[in-house]
C-alpha cells in the first residue's frame, strides 16, 4: 500500500471538487469513525471537567481575588481541554492521518483507524536502529502542537462564550425553558467558536503538518515553533491561515451544538430531579 499527502488546494470549494473527482464523493467522509470515537471521550472529559474547574475557580477567586473572577472560565477551559487532549491524542493522530492521506490503489479499502495507528508504530520500528526508539510516544506525535492549539482555543472560546450566554439567558431569566437554554447556548457557542477558531488557525495548520509528517522521527523531534517558522517561510501569512474559512465554518456550529445540548441535558436532568 502506498499513500501520499494530498495536493495543495486553492480553497474549500476547489478541494471539495478535486477530492470528489479523484477519490470519490464518499472520500469526503474519510476518518468519520475516528472522529466519532474521538468526540465521545473528548466531550465526556472536557465538559464535566470544565464545569468543575470553573465553579471551583470562580468560588476561589470571589473569596481571594475578585478581580480575577471574569477570567475563571478561560483558565477552566484551558485546564479541561489540556486533560482531554492528552487523553485522546492517539485517536486525533489517526483521524488526521486518515483524512490527509490519498490512497493510490483503486478498488482496495484504505486502512481504518486501528490499522493507521499500527502503521505509525511499525514505521517507527522499521526506522529504529536496534534501539527502542521512543516506543509508544509516537502515538502522541503532535500532542504538543495540539495542546498549543486547543488550550488557547478553549481559553478564548470560554472567556467569550460565558458572558454572551449569561447575557442572553438573563434576558429570559424569569421565563427560562428548554428552548431558551438551547438557543442562548447555541448562539453564544457559534460566535465564541468562530472567533477562537480564527485566532488559533496557525496552530491548527502546524498540528496538521506535524501529524502528517511521513518521517516519525522527524515528527517527534520537530517543535511547534519550528513548524510555524517553516510554514511562515513557505507561505507567509496566507500559509499560516490556510483553511481558516472552513475551520471557522466548522468550529462555530460544532461548539454551539456541543455546548447547547450539554446544557439542555443538564437542564432536563435538573428538572426531573426537582419534580
Amino acid at each position: 500500500m502506498q499513500f501520499v499527502r494530498s495536493e495543495v488546494y486553492k480553497g474549500p470549494f476547489d478541494a471539495f471538487c478535486k477530492i470528489s473527482q479523484q477519490e470519490g464523493f464518499f472520500r469526503l467522509w474519510r476518518g468519520t469513525n475516528a472522529s466519532l470515537l474521538l468526540a465521545v471521550p473528548t466531550v465526556g472529559i472536557y465538559m464535566p471537567c470544565y464545569d468543575v474547574f470553573r465553579d471551583w475557580l470562580e468560588d476561589f477567586s470571589r473569596k481571594n481575588a475578585p478581580e480575577f473572577t471574569p477570567y475563571a472560565p478561560s483558565v477552566a477551559g484551558a485546564m479541561a481541554r489540556a486533560l482531554a487532549c492528552i487523553t485522546c491524542s492517539p485517536i486525533e493522530l489517526a483521524k488526521t492521518r486518515m483524512q490527509a492521506q490519498k490512497f493510490l490503489h483503486a478498488g482496495m479499502t484504505p486502512p481504518g483507524m486501528w490499522e493507521t495507528l499500527v502503521g505509525v508504530l511499525l514505521s517507527v520500528k522499521n526506522k529504529s536502529t536496534g534501539k527502542d526508539f521512543q516506543g509508544f510516544q509516537v502515538l502522541w506525535t503532535g500532542a504538543g502542537t495540539q495542546l498549543a492549539r486547543d488550550v488557547p482555543f478553549s481559553a478564548i472560546c470560554w472567556v467569550t462564550l460565558e458572558p454572551l450566554r449569561r447575557h442572553l439567558l438573563g434576558l429570559v431569566e424569569s421565563e427560562a425553558n428548554a428552548l431558551s437554554i438551547l438557543g442562548a447556548n447555541f448562539s453564544a457557542g457559534i460566535i465564541a467558536g468562530g472567533v477562537a477558531a480564527a485566532v488559533t488557525c496557525p496552530l491548527d495548520v502546524a498540528k496538521t503538518r506535524r501529524q502528517t509528517e511521513k518521517d516519525p522521527i522527524k515528527a517527534i523531534k520537530t517543535s511547534t515553533r519550528k513548524t510555524l517558522v517553516e510554514i511562515w517561510r513557505d507561505g507567509g501569512v496566507r500559509g499560516l491561515f490556510t483553511g481558516v474559512v472552513p475551520r471557522v465554518i466548522r468550529a462555530g456550529p460544532s461548539v454551539g451544538i456541543v455546548v447547547s445540548f450539554y446544557e439542555l441535558v443538564k437542564y432536563m436532568l435538573h428538572q426531573a430531579d426537582a419534580s
